[in-house]
């Protein structure tokens, strides 16, 4: 077997640890058993959205991994790839929730293992054929069952491949597994699935996370897209049932909204008409949390929207070409109601009319891998499935993941974590985090990032506990600020590199808000960055690049520039009390090889010209909110 574990062939010149820095490998090293703390002490990192072959497009794939080798590669342990691959993590992750689309939970699979005589349907035949000629032919069925899902033609015979009896007993095999390795204290296992709405192809999935055990899931089954369950309503309607039934409490998170077609984040409510407070309301209340960045690109901010910004549009290329089964093309009018920034201004506007905002979203990240193989790091991807397995020739294959062209392997990110401040490493916990949106989004690093939002801290405040002080006379990142003083809100600003990645270059506040008409602006504000002394800001605002200490030929950096660690104390310089108003942190990193190149230098792959080979690598925090009176 082939071995790819660690950072290989390419290491980065390492600054010294800071103690801070010391402490934050220790949290990301994997959580110790621990009672719960007076308030979040420590940053838990995980994945809430890791498919297994059970999912109809995983096992299709070539997927073989289930439940358990997610669980236990997640947990630290080495485990063989579908295409034998030795693989395991840097560091342990210190929760997981696998998330097996719930549409045809398993078909795929069935449909593989049964007897051809039984197989009647044309189509499912021809599935068939495929999947055993090999993982290179079993691939083409993703396209052809993407095109066909757009477009209403998957045979009935493959949804009754997956009726009631098998989903439960596929379900209950799998909430027995999650069960048998959460260990509170230590690793949090959730039960969760996939809602995988996806209307003519545009993408409006959600990852259900449960706050509950074995005991109160099996009373459900996954709730499914594909019949009942054909708007977002309804799943709120089941997670409703749910609680009803169980006692127990579930939430939902939109993922991948870049592939919505402008559909993930309207303005109007179901009906096409304005939306209303009531269903504003609802949607925030089941859906507290969005993943801004993936696999299949990131969705924080797109540079049609923000054109001032010249670090948005990290993760766009190839995603901005269509919807996710490229069944339909993408116009510029939609990427409002696809970028999670343009959303949290959406959700201002909205408010301004309602009095109620439906997209007060915290931001996570999460990796959307199909290989059930949780990794972020570019020098150890495992890629998007298992076709996309480290190989010399994946960064420059055509995607096959639909019915158009256009996007390449390169085009996928190693891409992302969810990074959630909690009292404890359990499952209770974390979800209680995640409601109050106390959580942040990396595409892969394990920085240390903090936000606290107040009227009166000071840069004194950093000399003495000023977490405490954070808590105790503010709010943290997701919180709310209302208006008591007249003066500008403060921010304590934190961010550590992560202990074994590469140093910060700057940490920006991204400002949104509504003017009197109720139209939303932003503002993006360097805050602090390193080597401040010599890097001034420019007579148009902005401050210089960082450099650049990448050698593409070894797939190495160095950490010569840029800072261990950036703190500081800010206050809105153009605060308005009577404009609402938000604020996040997006932290960057200085510049680092992508996984491309260390394809090259592992595999000798060759790269085409328009390959992006060098990134910034980012964080970007759930936001505060400031509401005014009245």
């Amino acid at each position: 077997m082939r071995k790819l574990v660690g950072a290989g062939l390419a290491m980065a010149v390492l600054a010294s640890p800071t103690p801070q820095q010391s402490v934050a490998a220790a949290s990301v090293a994997g959580a110790q058993p621990a009672a719960s703390t007076a308030y979040p002490e420590q940053v838990f990192w995980g994945d809430t959205h890791l498919h297994t072959a059970n999912s109809l497009d995983a096992f299709a794939f070539g997927n073989r991994l289930g439940p358990e080798a997610a669980l236990r590669f997640a947990k630290g342990e080495t485990v063989t790839s579908s295409t034998g691959l030795s693989a395991q993590l840097n560091r342990p992750l210190d929760f997981l929730v696998i998330a097996d689309h719930s549409d045809s939970l398993g078909s795929t699979r069935r449909l593989y293992e049964m007897p051809s005589s039984q197989v009647t349907d044309p189509v499912l035949r021809h599935w068939q054929d495929l999947m055993r000629q090999g993982p290179r032919e079993s691939q083409k069925i993703i396209g052809e069952l993407m095109v066909r899902g757009a477009q209403g033609t998957i045979p009935k015979a493959y949804y009754d491949l997956g009726n009631e009896e098998s989903a439960r007993g596929i379900w209950r095999e799998h909430t027995g597994i999650v069960e048998r390795y959460n260990e509170p204290g230590r690793f949090t296992a959730f039960m969760g699935f996939e809602y995988s709405l996806q209307p003519k192809g545009n993408n409006l999935h959600r990852v259900v996370i449960f706050r509950d055990g074995k005991d109160r899931a099996d009373q459900v089954l996954p709730f499914g897209s594909q019949f009942g369950g054909a708007s977002v309503d309804k799943l709120w309607d089941y997670m409703d049932r749910y609680e009803q039934l169980t006692g127990g409490r579930a939430l939902a998170i939109p993922h991948n909204s870049n592939v919505s077609n402008g559909l993930m984040f309207e303005l109007v409510g179901p009906n096409g008409g304005p939306m209303t407070a009531g269903y504003a309301r609802r949607r925030i209340s089941r859906e507290p949390l969005v993943e801004a960045t993936q696999i299949k690109g990131d969705s924080e901010a797109h540079p049609f929207l923000s054109p001032n910004d010249e670090f948005a549009g990290f993760g766009t290329a190839g995603w901005e070409l269509g919807n996710l089964s490229l069944t339909l093309p993408k116009s510029n009018s939609m990427f409002a109601g696809e970028y999670v920034r343009e959303a949290l201004k959406r959700g201002l506007e909205i408010e301004a009319r309602t009095g109620v905002n439906p997209y007060q979203m915290g931001m996570i990240g999460s990796t959307d891998s199909h290989t059930s193989l949780a990794t972020a790091d570019d020098d150890n991807f495992l890629g998007k499935h298992t076709g996309n397995e480290p190989n010399a020739i994946r960064a420059m294959e055509p995607m096959n993941l639909g019915g158009g062209e256009g996007r390449i392997g390169w085009n996928f990110l190693a891409s992302g974590y969810a990074a959630v401040w909690a009292k404890a490493n359990t499952r209770e916990a974390l979800f209680d985090a995640m409601m109050r949106r106390e959580v942040y989004a990396t595409t892969g690093p394990r920085m240390r990032v903090r936000l606290f939002g107040g009227w009166d801290f000071t840069m004194s405040d950093l000399k003495g506990d000023w977490v405490k002080a954070g808590y105790g006379r503010g709010v943290p990142m997701g919180g709310e600020l209302h208006q008591t003083k007249a003066r500008a809100p403060s921010f304590i600003v934190s961010a550590l590199k992560d202990p074994i990645g590469a140093n910060l270059d700057r940490v920006q506040v991204i400002k949104g808000w509504t003017d009197a008409e109720g139209k939303s602006h932003e503002n993006v504000f360097d805050v602090v960055w390193s080597d401040m002394r010599k890097r001034k800001v420019t007579a148009n605002g902005k401050v210089p690049a960082v450099g650049n200490t990448v050698d593409e030929a070894r797939a190495t950096y160095a950490n010569t520039i840029g800072a261990a660690e950036l703190t500081t104390v800010w206050r809105d310089p153009a605060f308005d009390p009577a404009q609402r108003a938000f604020y996040y942190l997006r932290v960057i990193e200085i510049p680092t090889p992508r996984w491309v190149l260390y394809d090259a230098l592992r595999y000798g792959a060759k790269l085409g010209k328009d390959v992006q080979k060098i990134q910034q690598e980012r964080a970007y925090t759930s936001p505060i909110w400031y509401k005014p009176q009245g």
